[in-house]
C-alpha cells in the first residue's frame, strides 16, 4: 500500500473512526491523573484513624508470614483468650508461667475481619514498602522535617485505585438502568465527592467494601432482568445468586456489619428472582454463610466467640459501657449484656442523630437530597422500580445496624470511620438523584436547547464544591498531629525490645509506625495495670499522647478517682512526682506537658542515634 494511501487512512480514522473516542479516553484519564495527583499533593492526609492504623499493621505482620497476629493488644482480647485458653486446658492452671492470653509471643487478632488486612498484605509483597521515615526525599519531607509517611501513602493510592474502580462501576450500573447521560454526571458527582476522598486516604476498607456493594447490587440488576425473561436461564440464576451470596460473605469479612445486608438481599430474591425463588434465596444464603463459616469458626477456636472483640460494638456506647470502656477492661463484667434496656436507648439515641443529621447527606453532597424526591418518581423502567426497594431495604438495614453499632470512634470522627455504614449508597444516590435532576431539567422550557449544558455544568460544579474548595489555598498539613506524630512515635518504640510490651494512649499509632507490641491503656493505674503487668506480662514503658494530655481537666481529670489516669496525670504535671507504687519512673526530657514517656531504664542511652 503506497505511503500516501496509509497516511490518507490513518488520518480518516483519526477523524472519523476510533480516533475521537481514543482522544477522549486519553483526556478523560489524565485530567482523572490530574485530579489525583493535585488531591494527593494538596490535601493528602497520613492515616489519622486507629482501625487504619490497625489494619495496616496487621497486613504487615500476615505480609511477614507472622500469621493472622497484631501487635496492637487490646484488654478485651486478652481477657476474651485467656478466658477461652484457661477453659480448653485446665491442666495448665497449675503452670503460673503458662501464656494463657497468647502475648508473651504472638497475640492473635480478634477485631479485624480478614479480605481487606489480607488484600493489603499482597500489596505489601508487591510494592517496596519503606517503613523507616525519608526525611530527605522532597515529596515525603518538608525542608527536612517529616512530612508523609510513605507505606501511608501506598495504600492511600491503593484505595484511590479502589475508588476509580467504583467510579467506573457506577457508570456502567447506571448506564444500564438509564442512560449514557445519568452514567456520565453520576460518575462526575462520584468523582467530586470529597467525601469519598478523605476515605480513600483514611485507611479503612470502605473503598474495598463500595467496590464489593456496587457488585452485588449488578448481581441482583442482572437477576431481575433475567427473571423477566419468557424463558429465563435457570442455571444462570442460580449462579448469579450463589454469587449475590458470596459476595455478601465476602463484604462480611471485610466488615462485619456489612453482614447484615443478606437480609435485603434474600428478600429481594424472594419477590424478584422469578419462579424458583425460594431455591435461589436459599442459595444465596447459603453461600453467604459458606463463606462466613470458616473464619467463624476460627474465631471460636481462638477466643470462644463468634466475631472476637468486633462482636461486643453492640454494647460499647452504652451506659454500662460508655466511651471505650469495654475494650480497654481486663475485667469486664459482661453479666448485664444480655438487658435489653441499653440497646434500646443506643438505638434511640444513635438513631435520632441518624435521622436528623446523617441520612440527608451521607453521600457528602446537598445532591444526596434529590435521592429522596427521585424515589418517588414513576418510572418507566421495571428494573429501576425494583432496584429502588432493594436500596430502601438496605437504607433501613444500615440505619438500624449503624445506629446498634456505634461506638467511640464514631464519636471522635463523625464521618470518615469504619462503622459509616450508609456512605455504601452514595453511588446509588446519585444515580436516582441524577434521574431526577435531568428529569425536571427536560420539563424547563428554555428559549435555546444549548442552555442545558450550562445548568448541568452548574449543577455538577455546585455538587462538587466541597471538593473544589479543599484543592484550593491553604495546603492541608499530611501530618495527623495531634496526636500522631510518626518520627516521635518510632523513636520511642526504637528503645523497646521486639518482645518487650508497652503501653499507650494510641497503641494502634505504635504498633503501626513503632513495630512494638503495644496494650490498650486500660481503665486505671492501679488494679488493671497491675492485673497486665504483674499476672500476664510486664508493661516496660507507657507512653501518653495529646489524646490523654489534652483530656478535658474536670471531668477525665479532677472527678476521677484516685487511681484514674487523670489523677496520675495530674500529679505528675503538677507535682512532678511518680506515685510511689507505679514500676515505671524513668523519664526522658522534653515530653512534657505534651506527652509523657515512662519506662524503667534509661532506653534512650542505650540505644544510638
Amino acid at each position: 500500500m503506497p505511503l500516501a494511501e496509509i497516511i490518507q487512512n490513518l488520518i480518516h480514522k483519526l477523524e472519523a473512526g476510533a480516533g475521537p473516542r481514543f482522544f477522549r479516553i486519553t483526556a478523560l484519564l489524565l485530567a482523572v491523573v490530574a485530579l489525583v495527583l493535585r488531591y494527593d499533593v494538596h490535601a493528602y492526609r497520613n492515616l489519622a484513624t486507629p482501625e487504619g492504623m490497625d489494619t495496616a499493621q496487621l497486613a504487615r505482620n500476615i505480609s511477614e508470614g507472622r500469621g493472622y497476629t497484631t501487635l496492637f493488644i487490646r484488654p478485651l482480647s486478652l481477657y476474651l483468650v485467656q478466658k477461652h485458653s484457661e477453659a480448653g486446658a485446665p491442666v495448665a492452671l497449675s503452670n503460673a508461667n503458662f501464656d494463657f492470653a497468647h502475648v508473651k509471643t504472638a497475640h492473635p487478632d480478634l477485631a479485624n475481619p480478614p479480605v481487606y488486612p489480607v488484600l493489603l498484605a499482597g500489596l505489601m509483597k508487591i510494592l517496596p514498602f519503606h517503613y523507616g521515615m525519608d526525611l530527605k526525599g522532597a515529596f515525603w519531607s518538608d525542608n527536612g522535617r517529616f512530612s508523609r509517611y510513605q507505606p501511608d501513602f501506598l495504600i492511600a493510592v491503593f484505595n484511590q485505585l479502589l475508588l476509580m474502580t467504583a467510579i467506573v462501576l457506577t457508570f456502567f450500573l447506571a448506564r444500564k438502568l438509564f442512560d449514557s447521560g445519568v452514567a456520565w454526571l453520576s460518575a462526575i458527582l462520584m468523582i467530586g465527592c470529597e467525601l469519598l476522598w478523605r476515605f480513600s486516604v483514611s485507611g479503612l476498607s470502605t473503598m474495598l467494601l463500595l467496590v464489593i456493594f456496587l457488585g452485588l447490587t449488578w448481581c441482583l440488576v442482572k437477576i431481575e432482568e433475567l427473571a423477566r425473561e419468557p424463558q429465563p436461564r435457570l442455571n444462570r440464576l442460580l449462579a448469579l445468586a450463589l454469587a449475590a451470596g458470596a459476595l455478601t460473605g465476602a463484604g462480611a469479612l471485610t466488615r462485619y456489619a456489612f453482614g447484615w445486608t443478606i437480609i435485603p438481599v434474600v428478600v429481594f430474591l424472594i419477590f424478584f428472582s422469578g419462579q424458583r425463588k425460594a431455591p435461589h434465596a436459599l442459595a444465596a444464603l447459603g453461600a453467604f454463610v459458606l463463606v462466613l463459616a470458616p473464619w467463624v469458626i476460627r474465631n471460636f477456636a481462638v477466643s470462644g466467640t463468634p466475631f472476637g472483640t468486633a462482636g461486643f460494638a453492640v454494647a460499647e456506647g452504652t451506659f454500662l459501657f460508655p466511651q471505650f470502656q469495654l475494650e480497654r477492661a481486663i475485667h469486664p463484667d459482661l453479666g448485664h449484656m444480655l438487658w435489653l434496656a441499653p440497646y434500646f436507648h443506643k438505638l434511640t439515641a444513635n438513631g435520632q442523630s441518624l435521622l436528623t443529621n446523617d441520612l440527608p447527606r451521607f453521600g457528602g453532597s446537598w445532591a444526596t437530597l434529590l435521592f429522596w424526591t427521585g424515589l418517588l418518581l414513576s418510572f418507566r423502567s421495571l428494573a429501576v422500580r425494583r432496584l429502588r426497594y432493594f436500596l430502601l431495604f438496605c437504607l433501613g438495614t444500615f440505619v438500624v445496624v449503624q445506629a446498634l453499632g456505634q461506638t467511640q470512634l464514631s464519636v471522635e470522627s463523625p464521618e470518615v470511620n469504619s462503622e459509616n455504614l450508609l456512605v455504601l449508597l452514595a453511588p446509588l444516590a446519585f444515580i436516582y438523584g441524577v434521574s431526577l435532576f435531568l428529569t425536571l431539567l427536560e420539563q424547563m422550557n428554555l428559549p435555546v436547547l444549548q442552555l442545558r449544558y450550562p445548568i448541568i455544568g452548574g449543577f455538577a460544579a455546585l455538587a462538587c464544591l466541597p471538593m473544589i474548595l479543599v484543592m484550593l489555598p491553604p495546603k492541608t498539613s499530611p501530618v495527623a498531629y495531634p496526636p500522631y506524630y510518626p518520627p516521635e512515635i518510632q523513636q520511642t518504640a526504637g528503645w523497646m525490645s521486639d518482645n518487650e510490651l508497652m503501653m499507650s494512649d494510641v497503641p494502634w499509632s505504635v504498633a503501626w509506625y513503632g513495630r512494638r507490641q503495644c496494650v490498650w491503656l486500660t481503665l486505671n493505674a492501679q488494679d488493671d495495670f497491675d492485673a497486665i503487668n504483674y499476672w500476664i506480662k510486664p508493661v516496660q514503658a507507657l507512653y501518653l499522647t495529646p489524646e490523654t494530655m489534652d483530656s478535658r481537666f474536670v471531668s477525665d481529670w479532677a472527678k476521677t478517682h484516685d487511681y484514674s489516669w487523670g489523677g496520675f496525670i495530674l500529679q505528675v504535671v503538677t507535682q512532678n512526682q511518680i506515685p510511689p507504687k507505679f514500676p515505671l519512673r524513668i523519664a526522658p526530657a522534653g515530653f512534657l506537658p505534651e506527652r509523657l514517656y515512662l519506662t524503667d531504664r534509661e532506653r534512650w542511652r542505650l540505644t544510638p542515634p
